[in-house]
């Protein structure tokens, strides 16, 4: 976790960066009375080519809504918020649809959220990765030893879902937002899955939650399905839980409205 201090656990906030092309320095927001002044990172300093960000002092009631919310008018492409002995840590992870567009992510630093300013500062596909690991592997967050360059490899499925109720619906949480019904079909392979079974979730505003509902042939079928659980889309680890008929008209009602 981070030290109080702003530095996380063996990456101080600014440094360790990989050199790029020469180009002028980027803004970042500062916390003094200045206002919007560079940080100093030197005339050399350019993106990482993996547009991430990490914020702190989230409020504990904050959703993926929210992050949306704080980062309009941003391609969001995927949204982590970090778990911590089952319970939200305060924390989370932004990937943005590019280096630019993390760029600008970071001018929203200290701006509020609720009644709480959040934090938004650079950081490492590594820490991203390691933040993944820590919660698939139900570890405290750093407490693993991950050097991997793409995500950890996912841990067994909670045993508590062999004895949940199941139909012939599964829900699906933690989808990439871009997340296409083509992935979903390819996800689930072997079950042969047409477009028509699948109903991605959407917000209000049409944009995706990040949930999914799919009809199998049966609730036999969903239950054998359960082998997916905890793999991945993209960078995202897809939890799949039983659902109902019910659950997803809903779901589809609420993305008609």
């Amino acid at each position: 976790m981070l030290g109080s201090g702003g530095v996380s656990d063996g990456y101080e906030i600014g440094s360790k960066r990989p050199r790029m092309m020469e180009s002028n320095p980027y803004l970042a927001v500062s916390s003094g009375s200045s206002g919007y002044r560079p940080y100093a990172y030197g005339s050399r300093y350019q993106p990482s080519a993996f547009p991430v960000v990490r914020l702190r002092g989230l409020p504990f009631n904050c959703s993926d809504i929210d992050i949306f919310k704080f980062f309009a008018g941003l391609d969001i492409v995927d949204v982590f918020l970090v778990n911590k002995d089952g319970r939200f840590a305060g924390e989370g992870f932004v990937v943005f649809a590019g280096p630019v567009q993390a760029e600008l992510a970071l001018q929203r630093d200290r701006q509020n959220m609720g009644r709480r300013y959040v934090e938004v500062f650079r950081c490492k596909r590594q820490e991203y990765y390691h933040a993944i690991a820590a919660e698939v592997n139900e570890g405290a967050y750093g407490s693993i030893d991950y050097h991997g360059t793409s995500p950890p490899p996912r841990r067994k499925r909670s045993p508590d879902k062999n004895n949940m109720e199941y139909t012939e619906i599964l829900k699906l949480r933690g989808l990439p937002y871009s997340v296409k019904k083509s992935e979903i079909v390819k996800f689930f392979g072997d079950y042969n899955i047409p477009d028509d079974k699948i109903q991605i979730a959407l917000r209000s505003d049409g944009k995706a939650t990040g949930e999914a509902y799919v009809e199998f042939a049966s609730a036999e079928e969903a239950k054998k399905a359960m082998c997916k659980d905890k793999m991945l889309i993209g960078s995202r680890y897809v939890e799949l839980y039983p659902s109902t008929p019910d659950e997803a008209r809903r779901a589809a009602s609420r993305s008609r409205k």
